[in-house]
């Protein structure tokens, strides 16, 4: 069991993933951290972006958190997000929407929406589409 890691995702809507990995890429907020087994104890925020789970039997399963906290025992990996889904549940045209609207809402300043919750909203949107692409290009 020292070559693995348990890992758990939540959300605000429940649990999204729990098992066991070999590794683990979160988004933290200054830059992507690799979570190998037995790794030292550290809490941090994460920015949104690709959670990727690599399990012991080499399977990688991705998921979207939209921001929130991490923390890392040895032995444990605790994704709090703000928001999660996993991979094959992310809408494309749904994230290329929303970063369209960001974009005008940035440009317009409209006052329905403050320019901090565009900027947010945008960031979300591009780390959505960025994931999309690499798992389709991992599937060519």
């Amino acid at each position: 069991m020292a070559s693995t890691i348990n890992v758990d995702i939540v959300s605000a809507e429940g649990e999204i993933y729990s098992g066991v990995a070999a590794m683990v890429f979160v988004p933290a907020v200054q830059g992507e951290l690799g979570i190998a087994p037995r790794h030292a104890p550290l809490l941090t925020t994460l920015k949104a972006g690709e959670v990727r789970v690599q399990t012991p039997d080499g399977v990688e399963h991705a998921f979207y958190v939209g921001g929130g906290a991490l923390e890392i025992q040895p032995q444990r990996v605790t994704v709090l997000a703000d928001t999660a889904l996993r991979a094959r549940d992310l809408d494309e045209a749904a994230a290329l929407a929303a970063k369209q609207r960001a974009e005008e809402a940035i440009r317009d300043r409209s006052d329905e929406i403050t320019l901090a919750e565009a900027q947010a909203e945008l960031l979300r949107a591009v780390a959505q589409i960025k994931m999309l692409e690499r798992i389709r290009k991992l599937r060519q």
